[in-house]
């Protein structure tokens, strides 16, 4: 593996893992103390988590000069809003499926978004 990708990779992660404290932090407090919805809950977390994301990866991870942060943040949140599709129908059929803990199904959900969220940002968003 290459040490730029692999680098790239683990700090991806590691934001991942911050954002991902932001998310359920505040799907949690959207959805156990404001009582609202709880996928409605979860795309507050989720859009939280993606404007930090969004910031860390750009200068950490990819370390990106693009001048042009507008776009590459709508191309972030068009990969973000498609992450965000896949999780809520991931998390919708598990929820009506299997039927267990709705954090314990969120953080598997999250953990599959992720690869997703990889691949296309380093592709698409950051190339």
């Amino acid at each position: 593996m290459d040490k730029i990708f692999a680098t790239r990779f683990i700090r991806f992660g590691m934001v991942g893992l911050l954002g991902t404290g932001i998310d359920f932090g505040m799907t949690w407090l959207c959805k156990e103390q404001l009582k609202i919805n709880k996928y409605l809950a979860n795309t507050i977390g989720f859009s939280c988590a993606v404007c930090s994301n969004y910031l860390l990866n750009r200068f950490w991870t990819f370390e990106s000069t693009d001048n042009h942060i507008m776009l590459q943040f709508s191309k972030f949140l068009v990969v973000a809003l498609m992450g965000l599709a896949i999780n809520n129908l991931l998390l919708y059929l598990l929820v009506k499926k299997v039927k267990y803990n709705f954090y314990l199904l969120k953080l598997i959900v999250t953990g599959v978004v992720v690869f997703w969220n990889f691949f296309a940002n380093l592709l698409y968003t950051f190339h």
